[in-house]
């Protein structure tokens, strides 16, 4: 049988190999880690000649060196003790090296067999499956499979062994008193096992109720919008507490049958040297037994219960071990309805007719979705899909893209089996987009190529040169976020990110550029930017910035912190400017405690003024506290307050507020001071604005049109962006900047995107594919009415007689210009033909759309 290839073109097993849910914990123990065990095999016989051989000297120094008085005896017998002593310890450590080694090692064969395995599961598990309770079944519960895992081979060896070694010992010492003593271990072995049975018991409620504890948290947390909306507090407190109640009870029986455990088997092991004393005594004054020999025996059969202990506990983490792994395992034994793998060759291209007959859906309880579908279209063909909820539309197009085995009837495409297609032939020849698209942390590249990646074939090369070799183009990718409506984010993206000081080449483009932007655009942007000017007072920049006049390169000299800085405050002492100051923000506060006063915090009044709708009752405290004293006698915190009121007024923002024209001059009086005081105080702290220099603080965007965006007009962003790609395309460098966007993180699920930015690169996602059958599930939901209409212009026009669509749509208004219409209905195509036929024939699809007015 042909070898299988992974995700990572690494040779698998082939598929007599047993479901990963089907091998035994001691399978991962050994299977890759054989070479290791038989080191640790070697290392064992070593460590338990060193751990008797200081009995033996232990024996010989009192008989031998002290009682013979041999000084010579004793350093020998000292020396040989040491020694061993030293060899067990660095063996010991040895030992636990590689135990952990073969631990993590399987541990993560685990995980990554099981992963690969839940990814392969039917869709129909997940619905009833937490995303929580998987989380913690790979990282909580395999954990204690993992450990075992590299115990279960050194652990009892080493232990039955040394147990036997000292067995043997201490029978060479006295074998009628050796026998006594280990009379009690095999009553330990009696009783433990049936202590055992009560905790694997408890063991396995407690796994069960974890699980589903981890499942609830996962579902109320999935939920909270729902659960905040309805105010459902009270139950989905009351499902917690009662199970985290059942979990409690169970995880202290579990440990009481634990502690029992420990404490049944400390009691029988302190048995043995009470046996000694007494028996080992007797023989000693009968002069049957050697002082030393005595000496010995009690040191062996105080060193017998570590051996011991460790195998008590290795027992337990078996015990532990084993019930976690089964039930983890028995919980995801489920075989994949189609098992993917990375072809060798890129799977075949097929054509694009499709054929569905009598198709029939069964869910595993017997109920029917789909009874009897049939339906056929051309390659090229469009079809809408139409109906009511639960009429099966979603559940046809999944059988379609072999998301769902479906239980009766035929789909063929290009004339081949649905059925009998490999999952990587069906994923290279059909598209599919969701109404709800999953993005995935990363890039935007990233997210775009996720198919493309995942369809590479296999090699045993290095991956990332095979992804480097097979990637498409800049011109490709760039060419799908057009079609998809989503290349203006990415570009945006771009233009908002920030150059390497290094690229020299890139910043002295974006100078040009700038000079071209006022050049050819100045005049006609004038309307939407306030370019910057070293002798114009700027209504869109705030007070400190004004001042300013660029950006700090010390983050302690922050716009925000500049009230609060010492350094900052002595600068506009001596430019006269700090009084001016203090009186703007009494009078900034006295204007919002006059205006604002009673107004609801959330009122839009509050974005015309400086003075936040939480500030408001300081401000009243503050002014109260003027009408009695001077501005000085005013704390230092109130006192800074009342200079970020100031410093922090943009005029252009804050309308409640006229600026007058005396004040505009004394800010451009201290602009001009501020660069001197700068070199003469902090050399560097600030890089000022030069209309000839590249600010590296801002962004690509920033530096473009070297000023601020007017807040007050609507649709500034959209005309600085037209005028922006105009000069990008002239310099050609729109793709360097486009490439720049497409390195974008996009945040945890995609939350740094919108819903309609999701929606696209979706969209693009498929689109760099190029199947031949594309199926769209209601896939332009999310999108705003221009951007529908994008899409749909590109469907009619782009995809026509190209390629195969199938689409569930809602927006009726849509579907006209598609080839087919399929209205369905409780699992049935209950009406199929054109749309004007349809119309014509006044029947459903007829009163779905004009029934309604």
């Amino acid at each position: 049988m042909a070898p299988r290839h992974n995700r990572k073109g690494e040779i698998e097993e082939d598929k007599t190999t047993p479901l990963v849910t089907k091998r035994s914990l001691f399978y991962w123990a050994f299977h890759g880690n054989l070479k290791l065990q038989i080191i640790l095999l070697f290392v064992i016989i070593f460590i338990v000649f060193s751990r008797v051989l200081p009995l033996e000297m232990q024996k010989r120094i009192v008989n031998e060196a002290i009682a013979l008085r041999d000084v010579h005896s004793l350093i020998l017998y000292c020396g040989i003790y040491l020694l061993a002593v030293t060899t067990t310890s660095l063996l010991k450590l040895i030992i636990n090296y590689l135990q952990a080694l073969i631990g993590e090692r399987s541990m993560l064969a685990m995980r990554k067999g099981l992963y690969h395995h839940i990814l392969n599961m039917p869709l129909g598990f997940f619905r009833n499956t937490q995303p929580g309770m998987v989380v913690s079944s790979l990282m909580t519960e395999l954990s204690a499979a993992g450990t075992f895992a590299g115990q279960a081979f050194a652990v009892p060896v080493t232990n039955v062994l040394t147990l036997i070694a000292f067995a043997g010992y201490l029978i060479t010492l006295h074998p009628r008193l050796a026998m006594t003593t280990l009379l009690i271990y095999p009553i330990a072995i009696f009783v433990v096992p049936l202590l055992q049975k009560g905790a694997n018991t408890a063991n396995k409620r407690r796994v069960d109720l974890s699980r589903e504890t981890s499942s609830q948290i996962a579902e109320s947390i999935s939920g909270i919008q729902e659960v905040q909306v309805h105010g459902a507090y009270q139950q989905e407190d009351s499902k917690f507490d009662t199970l985290v109640e059942k979990l409690k009870e169970t995880r202290i029986r579990w440990s009481l049958f634990r502690f029992g455990i420990k404490t049944t088997n400390n009691y029988f092991v302190s048995l043995g040297p009470f046996i000694v004393f007494i028996y080992g005594g007797y023989l000693v004054m009968h002069g049957e037994l050697a002082l030393g020999s005595m000496v010995a025996f009690l040191s062996a059969q105080e060193k017998l219960y570590d051996p011991w202990k460790e195998l008590i506990t290795f027992y337990q983490t078996y015990q532990d071990a084993s019930v976690r792994y089964t039930r983890t395992m028995e919980y995801f034994d489920t075989p994949p309805e189609f098992p993917f793998e990375i072809p060798l060759t890129t799977p075949q291209k097929l054509s694009n007719e499709i054929e569905v007959n009598d198709l029939v859906f069964q869910t595993s309880d017997g109920h029917s979705l789909l009874k009897g579908v049939s339906l056929s279209l051309s390659g090229g063909e469009h079809l809408a899909i139409v109906g009511f909820s639960g009429s099966g539309k979603s559940t046809l197009i999944q059988c379609i893209g072999k998301m769902y085995q479906y239980t009766g009837g035929s789909i063929t495409i290009g004339g081949r089996e649905v059925s009998s297609l490999s999952k990587a032939e069906v994923i290279e020849n059909v598209g599919y987009i969701s109404q709800n698209p999953f993005i995935f942390t990363g890039s935007i590249e990233e997210n775009l190529l996720y198919a493309h990646h995942a369809m590479l074939p296999a090699s045993s090369d290095n991956q990332q040169s095979t992804e480097n070799k097979e990637k498409p183009d800049l011109d490709r990718m760039i060419l799908v976020l057009q079609q998809a409506g989503l290349f203006v984010d990415v570009l945006r993206f771009g233009l908002d990110s920030f150059v390497n000081p290094d690229d020299q080449k890139m910043i002295d483009t974006i100078i040009r550029i700038r000079m071209s932007f006022r050049e050819n655009f100045g005049d006609r942007m004038r309307n939407y930017v306030e370019f910057f000017d070293q002798h114009s007072y700027h209504l869109n920049s705030s007070v400190s910035g004004n001042i300013v006049f660029g950006t700090a390169t010390n983050k302690n000299f922050g716009h925000h912190l500049l009230p609060e800085n010492v350094q900052f405050k002595n600068f506009l002492q001596m430019a006269d400017l700090l009084q001016p100051l203090f009186n703007l923000g009494v009078e900034l506060a006295e204007q919002a405690v006059d205006i604002l006063g009673g107004v609801d915090t959330l009122d839009i009044f509050f974005e015309n003024s400086p003075v936040p709708a939480d500030k408001l009752e300081e401000c009243q405290r503050i002014l109260n506290h003027l009408k009695k004293k001077p501005p000085s006698s005013l704390p230092p915190k109130e006192q800074v307050f009342l200079l970020s009121l100031a410093l922090n007024f943009t005029p252009a923002i804050h309308t409640m507020t006229p600026l007058r024209e005396d004040f505009k001059g004394i800010i451009l009086s201290a602009r001009d001071k501020f660069p001197q005081w700068c070199d003469k105080v902090a050399p560097g702290l600030f890089l000022f604005y030069d209309e000839k220099n590249y600010t590296h603080s801002q962004s690509i965007l920033n530096n473009i049109f070297f000023g601020k965006i007017k807040s007050d007009l609507a649709h500034a962003q959209e005309k600085i962006n037209q005028a922006i790609i105009h000069l990008l395309i002239e310099e050609d460098c729109m793709e360097q900047i486009a490439s720049i966007g497409m390195h974008f993180q996009v945040g945890s699920t995609g939350d740094r995107l919108s819903g309609g930015q999701r929606q696209k690169l979706a969209i693009a996602r498929v689109l760099i594919k190029q199947p031949g059958v594309i199926i769209m599930d209601e896939a332009t939901s999310a999108l705003d009415n221009k951007s529908q209409t994008r899409i749909q212009r590109l469907i009619e026009t782009r995809w026509k007689k190209k390629r195969t669509v199938i689409a569930v749509i809602h927006r009726l208004d849509t579907i006209s210009t598609f080839d087919k219409i399929a209205v369905m209905k409780a699992g049935k195509i209950v009406e199929w033909g054109t749309y004007s036929d349809l119309i014509d024939k006044k029947g459903i699809l007829y009163e779905l759309i004009y029934g309604r007015k």
